[in-house]
């Protein structure tokens, strides 16, 4: 049977063939991640170990600028992710695919209008964009990082873990339950907190985060949207155990890790499958309050367009680690785009390997690098 593409190409574009030579190992599957702030293009093939990313693209799309207070994406903010989506097009047209996925998040879900652009979406770009429940959000970004769960250089096995994921328009909770001798993991419970970078930078006024008092409400607000969770899974009895692996998976936690480790400009390779002491990821934050609108602006680890987020983002992260002070935070660079391409080397049934990323010696020792920063 002659094999279907997943993708037809965009509209009066060529689907052109691949430039290599093709090979059992060198099966392509794309992900396309359309975040509230981000759109994330990732093509990866399948190796011995794990998967290798042929080629990955991101970019600051902005797509829920508004949304808190419109309930609609605004026409600049669709415009400028209709161009994002036209890159990755001509991206992933140059490429042979075995299989791709397409997915939307918070903005679309949320947004009146978000079903109606993604139909603009598909007839512009070809990209046929699934819009996902928080809860196949939080199992996508579970899988991802399952080898980060089940890792023995973070100590003993546990039998639970607590997954947060901070993006853009809302934030995902996720509490697993983790069999270490099978290596296996099933998700308990999932929380999608309609609470993001942009929507709580837009509640609360843009620069109130720089304003002492002001972040104070943001940290107790999210905190009391948390609760409930809490009561109902009783998460905190099992921290107190011991019993708990604590994994961050989003920009506001790889931030925190680039500052502490002191990095001269952002390294994945250094942040991914980093262990954080809580400790020290608390004096980071102390430290980009300290920095002000400039200093943050002026970090070469993040930036002009990112540093209005900054803040709000370590907010939540704060009133998640207030609700569950776990010691130390595993750092995961890794997220949709991720567990998306895993599920599709298991659909296409291809031999099953364990996925790795870069393989590191061992926890980074955060609180020699805080020192240095002079915190």
């Amino acid at each position: 049977m002659d094999h279907i593409p997943p993708w037809a190409g965009r509209p009066g574009r060529p689907v052109f063939a691949s430039s290599y030579p093709r090979h059992h190992e060198d099966e392509l599957f794309a992900a396309l991640d359309l975040g509230t702030n981000n759109c994330r293009l990732m093509v990866a093939a399948q190796t011995s170990g794990g998967f290798r990313v042929v080629d990955s693209y991101s970019r600051m799309v902005k797509l829920g600028e508004g949304l808190h207070h419109t309930g609609r994406l605004a026409d600049t903010a669709m415009e400028r992710t209709l161009d994002a989506l036209r890159t990755c097009a001509d991206r992933v047209g140059r490429r042979q695919l075995k299989d791709i996925r397409a997915v939307a998040t918070e903005a679309c879900r949320r947004a009146e209008n978000g079903s109606t652009f993604l139909d603009r979406v598909k007839a512009e770009t070809g990209f046929d964009i699934r819009i996902i429940s928080g809860r196949e959000e939080a199992c996508l970004a579970v899988e991802s990082c399952a080898n980060l769960i089940h890792n023995p250089r973070f100590g003993p096995p546990r039998n639970r873990a607590l997954l947060f994921d901070i993006g853009g328009g809302s934030t995902e909770i996720a509490w697993v339950r983790v069999d270490p001798f099978r290596q296996a993991q099933e998700l308990i419970g999932y929380l999608s907190l309609p609470i993001g970078v942009i929507t709580l930078s837009e509640q609360f006024g843009p620069g109130s985060s720089h304003d002492p008092g002001c972040y104070k409400e943001m940290v107790a607000y999210i905190r009391q949207s948390l609760q409930h969770f809490e009561s109902v899974h009783r998460i905190g009895p099992e921290i107190r155990r011991r019993q708990t692996r604590f994994i961050g998976t989003s920009g506001t936690v790889t931030t925190l890790a680039s500052l502490v480790l002191n990095l001269p400009r952002y390294a994945r390779a250094a942040v991914d499958g980093s262990l954080l002491p809580s400790a020290s990821a608390r004096r980071a934050v102390r430290m980009l309050q300290r920095m002000g609108v400039h200093g943050i602006e002026k970090h070469p680890c993040i930036g002009p367009d990112r540093a209005s987020f900054v803040l709000p983002g370590c907010a939540i992260f704060e009133a998640i680690h207030d609700t569950w002070p776990i010691e130390d935070i595993i750092v995961a660079d890794r997220g949709l785009r991720d567990g998306m391409v895993l599920r599709m080397i298991r659909k296409a049934g291809l031999p099953p390997r364990r996925y790795q990323r870069s393989p590191m010696l061992g926890p980074i020792p955060f609180q020699h690098s805080i020192q240095a920063t002079g915190s």
